[in-house]
């Protein structure tokens, strides 16, 4: 128990003792008895009135017949007897009346006494009271402009580098930084001077808080870890106070790391907002600028931050000697997949058939949180079926319910819309399986996942970083091919293709506008995307072409989508048996994949 818990404690029974004891005399007050001369007990005795006597020094109480008492006082040192018989009581009517003699309490006088001072104690314990709730609240006020930051000591048991995949070459740039803090000697010899910051940028989920605890378990010094939204309150200066005693922390701390994590909350471009700006979030920014500035040459103390828009951050933070150096966390590629896989899958029991190759190659785009939900999820799948380890069905399973959400069997979906989906699912199945520029299809559903009514999913067999043009039309026309087949077959259109139609226009434009893929526009983008830091992209983007070059790109787009419908309708005719087929077997058994699939495509 805290000292604080047991001063307050006493303080609390002293004024319950207070309390209680002007409540006593409160009461001792109001239940005591007039007193009588004793002239009227002597009467009451002659009257033969009187049954007993208590003496108590000089107070007497007297009990009537009646039952009644009174009290009475006689001088002091006088005999009560003596009294009695000079006010004309004799012997005889004593004789019927029981006198006791009490010696005098201690205790009685005492309470006198305390209850005299009662008042001045009541007041006295109140006023302490007081002065303590008015400390008590000062102390919570001022421990608002202290710092927020969660330490985590050498000596606790954290990750490394080991536990980290997928990010090769961010660990190499990381692992000067470990090195400059187990032998900063090394490097001051020769005069260098290691970066005061690292910023980690990347997209949500590629592992950057994760590769900051990472540095400091190689390292093995504390580490400081803070989100940027922790130091900006609602009073004012709080921000700025909070980040001076993170700083002074650190330095009573070093060697040691100070991780930010998405730092973009305070560490925005100062003066972009409509109508001024924050003034609380500049003054915190302005504290970090000067405390990353303000290091002294030999503290050895390592400023980290994570972001996933650095394009917003103010320059003032980006020059040398704030952050020095800007290491990039992307997407893993199929092996850094692989590993992360591995990573996650320690502590899981895998079944002997399982390949995390085959996996990694169906998870393209998938970020480390990604495919560690992944695998929870089929481990969750394997327990509901009582599995005793997990099996691949499970795991790409657990692909479809990360990219499309769970299935919803239990949808109620008429015959005739069945039948809708079914051409419609197979027709893009169809049309991807005969254009070269489309990824291979993994598998066909027509069984509800998410707001999916049925989906159709394609596998590319390797990363691609670069996409012809010849790939990007071969893709609006497998986009397309659902809607075509509900033309082909039912001469009629829904509103089911209304994704493929809006991704599709999208696609169209960005060939058009930013890839330079338009024969009659020529090698120019169109469009300055200039994303303001308060405002919303549609509102940051600025036109900078004549009405007449947006005529023609509208065209343009047109063109790509037309030309992909037509191509995608042509091959659904030369194929009608095959579409008809595919979709009558959708009906049957729902889904369709591997070499079952691939039959029907032959």
């Amino acid at each position: 128990m805290s000292s604080r818990w047991i001063r307050n404690g006493l303080i609390y029974l002293i004024i319950t003792v207070i309390v209680a004891a002007l409540f006593y005399n409160v009461y001792s007050a109001s239940t005591s008895l007039s007193p009588v001369p004793i002239t009227t007990v002597a009467q009451d005795i002659r009257d033969g009135r009187v049954s007993k006597i208590l003496v108590s020094g000089e107070e007497l109480r007297i009990t009537r017949t009646s039952g009644a008492e009174v009290i009475s006082r006689k001088e002091p040192g006088a005999d009560l007897t003596q009294v009695l018989t000079n006010l004309g009581v004799t012997q005889e009517m004593l004789n019927g009346i029981t006198i006791e003699i009490q010696s005098p309490s201690e205790w009685g006088s005492w309470l006198a006494i305390f209850s005299s001072f009662l008042p001045l104690l009541l007041i006295g314990g109140l006023l302490l009271f007081m002065m303590r709730q008015a400390q008590s609240g000062n102390s919570q006020a001022m421990a608002f402009g202290k710092s927020r930051a969660r330490v985590f000591s050498s000596d606790q048991p954290t990750v490394t580098f080991e536990d980290v995949a997928g990010v090769e070459e961010a660990k190499q740039e990381l692992s000067e930084i470990v090195e400059f803090l187990q032998e900063p000697d090394k490097f001051s010899a020769l005069g260098a001077r290691i970066p005061k910051g690292v910023l980690m940028v990347g997209p949500p989920g590629c592992g950057k808080t994760l590769m900051g605890r990472a540095v400091a378990g190689e390292a093995e010094v504390p580490f400081f870890s803070i989100s940027g939204s922790e130091f900006v309150e609602m009073f004012v200066g709080v921000g700025a106070s909070r980040v001076r005693d993170l700083f002074e922390q650190a330095k009573q701390n070093c060697p040691c790391i100070v991780f930010v994590d998405e730092i973009d909350a305070v560490g925005r471009h100062r003066g972009a907002g409509l109508g001024g700006s924050h003034d609380e979030r500049e003054q915190t920014l302005n504290q970090i600028l000067v405390e990353m500035d303000g290091f002294d040459t030999d503290t050895n103390v390592i400023v980290m931050a994570a972001t996933n828009r650095p394009d917003i951050l103010d320059p003032a933070l980006l020059r040398p000697g704030r952050f020095d150096r800007r290491v990039v966390l992307d997407l893993p590629d199929r092996l850094g997949r692989q590993a992360i896989l591995e990573i996650h899958a320690k502590g899981k029991p895998l079944a002997d058939e399982t390949d995390l190759g085959v996996i990694a190659k169906q998870t393209p785009g998938f970020s480390g949180a990604d495919i560690e939900s992944l695998l929870n999820e089929a481990a969750i799948l394997a327990a509901r079926r009582d599995k005793k380890a997990i099996e691949m069905e499970d795991l790409q399973e657990a692909v479809e319910r990360v990219i499309a959400g769970p299935e919803r069997k239990s949808r109620l979906i008429s015959d005739e819309e069945k039948e809708i989906i079914a051409h419609h699912e197979a027709g893009h199945a169809l049309v991807m399986a005969s254009l070269p520029g489309c990824d291979p299809v993994h598998k066909v559903s027509i069984v509800a996942r998410g707001m999916a009514l049925g989906y159709t999913m394609p596998i590319p067999e390797d990363d691609r970083y670069l996409k012809q043009r010849s790939k990007f039309e071969d893709e609006l026309a497998g986009l397309l091919a659902g809607r075509a087949a509900e033309e082909l077959v039912f001469e009629d259109v829904t509103t089911g293709a209304s994704s493929d139609l809006e991704r599709a226009t999208l696609l169209a434009r960005k060939m058009v506008t930013e890839y330079g893929m338009s024969e009659k526009l020529g090698p120019l983008t169109f469009g300055h995307k200039q994303e303001l830091v308060f405002l919303g992209k549609e509102i940051g983007e600025q036109r900078n072409y004549s009405e007449d070059v947006a005529r023609t790109i509208d065209e343009e787009v047109r063109r790509l989508i037309t030309e992909a419908h037509e191509t995608a309708l042509r091959i659904l005719r030369e194929n009608k048996d095959k579409l008809l087929d595919l979709a009558k077997k959708l009906i049957e058994v729902e889904s369709l994949e591997g070499p079952e699939l691939e039959a029907m495509f032959a």
